[in-house]
């Protein structure tokens, strides 16, 4: 956070900004939030060159709503026990977080990975705020230019149960 505060108080519209993992090392929605804060902050008020890597695939969605924000994403092959990180950078934002599989690849034993797939399982399958967050991107997607420029306010949705 010591950085990201530094960077955000001292960078002006001629710096390039890179930044990963915003928000990481706290709880999901402050992350996410603190993420999305940032993220906002840099493209409306500074307005620098900026690239923000996220896990936070919620993110996609300010694409939609601010007009100098573009997505990216490397490719994945998706094998049906692993998927494979294919080191390309394509426009388009992911569509989920690959977080279990990059423990796979640091390491993690095998029972640890198992585990953590069923409980992801089991959050995504009973959670209303993850369902709400889904159906509230979904709905979200611009089809002309007056789309993107809708009221920020409206944005906050994504958090409603």
């Amino acid at each position: 956070m010591n950085e990201t505060a530094n960077i955000l108080n001292h960078a002006t519209p001629q710096s390039l900004v890179l930044l990963d993992e915003i928000g990481r090392g706290t709880a999901t929605f402050d992350g996410l939030s603190i993420a999305w804060a940032v993220a906002e902050y840099l493209a409306n008020e500074l307005r620098s060159r900026t690239i923000f890597a996220t896990h936070y695939h919620e993110l996609n969605e300010l694409a939609s709503l601010l007009t100098n924000v573009a997505n990216y994403q490397v490719t994945v092959q998706e094998l049906s026990d692993r998927i494979l990180f294919l080191h390309q950078v394509r426009p388009g934002g992911a569509d989920r977080s690959y977080g279990i599989e990059a423990g796979r690849l640091a390491g993690l034993p095998p029972t640890v990975i198992q585990r953590a797939k069923q409980v992801m399982a089991q959050i995504e399958k009973h959670s209303k705020i993850a369902i709400g967050l889904r159906q509230g991107i979904a709905k979200r997607q611009p089809n002309s230019q007056t789309a993107r420029r809708q009221p920020l306010v409206d944005q906050l949705d994504i958090f409603e149960e």
